[in-house]
């Protein structure tokens, strides 16, 4: 794999990492339909430990896991337990979407990326949005979540179809977004030490 196309690899793993923040399913639903239709992307999954998100068994599966997950943060009291399971398979998640879009990487790159950039980016969004569904539950008492959830699940969608389609523009949105997150958790303390 040359820099151009590693790079390319790169920011496209980042997007879809960063889009597993929102939702865990999604992602890796979208990129194995990708894959298994050689539409969107062209990667080659056959020897290597991603081969099976190259089959219909995994579109099948992961499409009722995306289904399912979409509809559970409709329901008030399951969103946030869901959460609790959300958090840590989101940055699994990242990694794993990272990581298999750089298989042809050299797996220090590969992984040292997926496991920072991947990893980090879905943790640093999948907080957010648990800081936001907590507080949407603390005003209004769990009715306000389904807008919280119908949010994220957009967002998740548009940044996976970005990511599949321009990585490079979905790259910078998702920085930015990150950036802003990260801003905003910064400014919190310093706001309430005054």
């Amino acid at each position: 794999m040359g820099v151009e196309a590693t790079i390319i690899a790169a920011l496209m793993g980042l997007s879809l990492a960063s889009a597993s923040g929102f939702r865990v399913f999604l992602p890796p639903f979208l990129l194995s339909v990708a894959v298994r239709t050689d539409t969107l992307i062209s990667l080659d999954l056959s020897d290597t430990g991603f081969a099976i998100f190259d089959s219909n068994a995994a579109v099948l599966v992961l499409g009722i896991a995306c289904l399912a997950e979409f509809g559970a943060y409709y329901v008030p009291w399951l969103d946030n337990l869901l959460d609790t399971i959300a958090s840590p398979a989101a940055v699994l998640s990242g990694i794993g979407m990272s990581s298999m879009i750089l298989v042809e990487a050299d797996p220090i790159i590969q992984w040292s990326f997926a496991i920072i950039a991947g990893g980090g980016s879905a943790g640093i969004i999948q907080i957010t949005t648990v800081a936001i569904r907590g507080l949407s539950s603390s005003l209004t008492l769990g009715f306000g979540n389904s807008f919280v959830a119908s949010g994220e699940n957009i967002a998740s969608i548009v940044l996976t179809l970005a990511a599949l389609v321009a990585p490079i523009l979905a790259a910078i949105f998702a920085l930015i977004l990150i950036a802003l997150l990260i801003r905003q958790v910064i400014k919190k303390p310093k706001e309430s030490s005054i």
